[in-house]
């Protein structure tokens, strides 16, 4: 073997290799953080639009820009669950007067 094929064949290994180390580390730790992935999406962020539901077969609307799919309103696209805003207001008991 040349000098060529033994460079192509030990980047080609290297390569492997960090593809092995990057595999093992996401299913240990999922890049999704704490939130867990959206159960209306499975994760990808879209749905079957509305406009794929209509009796005359016709795909294609502004919202889903012609692909027949448009962004989860579960997750807002981003395939993660995400946190509620929600605002808490805590008020001193009133007093009888």
């Amino acid at each position: 073997m040349g000098p060529v094929v033994l460079s192509q064949l030990a980047t080609g290994l290297s390569v492997l290799a960090g593809a092995v180390i990057v595999k093992s580390v996401m299913d240990q730790k999922p890049m999704a953080g704490p939130f867990t992935r959206c159960p209306t999406c499975n994760g990808t962020g879209r749905v079957t639009c509305l406009c794929s539901r209509w009796s005359d077969g016709d795909v294609g609307c502004s919202t889903c820009s012609g692909s027949g799919r448009m962004a989860c309103s579960s997750c807002g696209g981003s395939g993660t669950g995400r946190p509620l805003p929600a605002k808490i207001v805590i008020r001193p008991p009133s007093r009888p007067s």
